[in-house]
């Protein structure tokens, strides 16, 4: 079918005249429910601002001030953009228990919108440190409440079982994928030319688009994702705003004397979502409100959040480690003209644009005889440690170029399509009833851990100790993609029915 094109007529849900988003004869989008559209739209918008800002934040907190950034050290300003891609999946606990308990997914993920453009709004308009900090707080905030809802509402389309759930998710990531593409190309030209606080700006104004396309698309989602699943007794309103007060009371003493600072940020982050995953799964596993086979979907879970975290403890280097060796190893010179640093982080989402409707039609092909979700996981995590691999023959190589590290990210997207979007719909589908959103904040929160990590491993980085940088972290992540592929079997049967 071709793109845009719909086919069938409109089904109406008895009594409501609303168009149902599980019925497969009604208008489609690429066979898929005709609202993942307007999920992809804005998600995409949502991804633009996102990972534009991203693409130049490392190097506007490293550059030195005459160049327009902040002179921050490099190995602090690393990690700092780990820790603060990590605090986005941290702040998925708030998402979900927001959404949970309070206002429910659809109007979470509203708020979280208007949240990331304010947001992007202040690393535009204010100036230096208190600009950065004001600014990566509110996107932090914002995007993790987006992406505690996003995917729940994409599942909220497709009934537990539909063969085309796994499809569906590709081509929502696909989506998202193309803002990742835009998004970097974009404010890092805007960068290049103009300046930091226009990149940023064009972030703002991205998400602004986004929220606009939202807002006017919103009532074809089902009515499901409107309501809230487990409301919150006004009774313990005092009880949950106290607490918040106590915490945000807490980080302003940490932060003012020094305990934390800049140089530990990351590695605070890995410890907390640590600590988040504990909690949650203690919650989750204690909770009278879980059946057996519920309970046994969570406890299968625990090995592919410990897989999930491995990836992205690598893939996420993208933003730390893969920026400064584009910055100082990477020969980008293009017919005279050197492309942006950022651009190099085009080259994942392009890839994912060229490889997810491939990958969607194999999920969908295959249908019952897809691999099962944790072989996928072992694959992708292989790929993953074979792509830093990919580093080693470059090592002697002085002035990198820029096709390598292209067919680096190749391997790793790869590797990226294998885990990702299966793992966002193996979230929605292992979700117990009664706590649809939190089986999402513990994955985010395996990206939480694996993103942190991104950047504490960082620290160790440096174009002397390239080798044993690569090498180490490759094997690593090959050996656990490895053990993956080996308990396979008995983490599907945990599954309880659920590939």
């Amino acid at each position: 079918m071709p793109a845009g094109a719909t086919a069938g007529g409109t089904v109406a849900t008895a009594g409501t005249g609303a168009q149902d988003p599980h019925n497969p004869t009604g208008k489609t989008f690429f066979g898929h429910p005709r609202a993942l559209a307007n999920l992809f739209s804005v998600e995409m918008w949502e991804r633009f601002s996102f990972y534009g800002m991203q693409g130049i934040l490392a190097i506007y907190m490293y550059f030195a001030a005459t160049q327009g950034g902040l002179g921050i050290d490099e190995t602090t300003a690393l990690g700092i953009v780990g820790a603060y891609g990590g605090s986005v999946y941290i702040f998925s606990i708030l998402g979900a228990l927001v959404s949970d308990r309070l206002l429910g997914p659809e109007k979470t993920l509203f708020s979280s919108a208007v949240m990331i453009m304010l947001g992007h709004i202040a690393l535009s308009l204010l100036p230096g440190v208190p600009g950065l900090v004001i600014g990566l707080m509110l996107v932090a905030v914002g995007s993790g409440g987006l992406k505690s809802t996003a995917a729940t509402l994409v599942g909220s389309l497709y009934e537990v079982n539909d063969p085309r759930r796994d499809a569906g998710f590709s081509l929502y990531y696909m989506g998202v994928n193309i803002g990742g593409l835009f998004g970097p190309l974009v404010t890092g030209l805007a960068q290049d030319l103009w300046g930091f606080h226009l990149g940023f700006g064009l972030a703002a104004i991205g998400m602004a688009i986004g929220l606009v396309q939202y807002v006017l698309t919103r009532k074809g989602l089902p009515e499901s994702v409107h309501s809230v699943p487990d409301p919150l007794p006004r009774s313990q309103y005092p009880v949950w705003a106290a607490t918040a007060l106590v915490v945000v009371v807490a980080i302003i003493v940490l932060v003012a004397t020094g305990l934390v600072n800049p140089g530990n940020l990351a590695t605070i982050v890995s410890a907390l979502a640590v600590i988040g995953a504990v909690v949650i799964f203690a919650l989750l596993l204690r909770s009278r409100k879980l059946d057996a086979d519920e309970r046994s979907r969570v406890v299968a879970f625990i090995p592919l959040f410990i897989g999930t975290a491995a990836f992205f403890a690598l893939f996420q280097q993208q933003f730390t480690v893969i920026t400064l060796y584009s910055d100082t190893r990477l020969n980008r010179s293009v017919l005279g003209w050197e492309m942006p640093i950022s651009w190099v982080q085009s080259f994942n989402p392009f890839f994912i644009i060229v490889l997810a409707p491939v990958f969607a039609a194999l999920w969908t092909k295959l249908g019952s005889r897809n691999p099962i979700t944790p072989t996928k996981f072992g694959v992708g995590i292989i790929l993953m440690g074979s792509a830093f691999v990919l580093f080693l023959p470059m090592a002697a190589i002085t002035s990198v170029p820029v096709l390598w590290i292209a067919l680096i990210m190749l391997v790793a997207t790869l590797g990226e399509l294998w885990i990702s979007p299966v793992g966002l719909s193996l979230a929605t589908k292992l979700a117990p009833r009664s706590y649809p959103v939190m089986m999402m904040a513990l994955y985010n929160l395996a990206v939480a851990l694996g993103t942190s990590l991104s950047g504490s491993l960082a620290t160790f980085y440096s174009a002397d100790a390239e080798v044993g940088y690569f090498g180490v972290l490759g094997a690593v992540t090959i050996g656990i993609g490895v053990i993956m592929l080996l308990i396979a079997r008995p983490v599907s049967r945990g599954m309880r029915g659920v590939r």
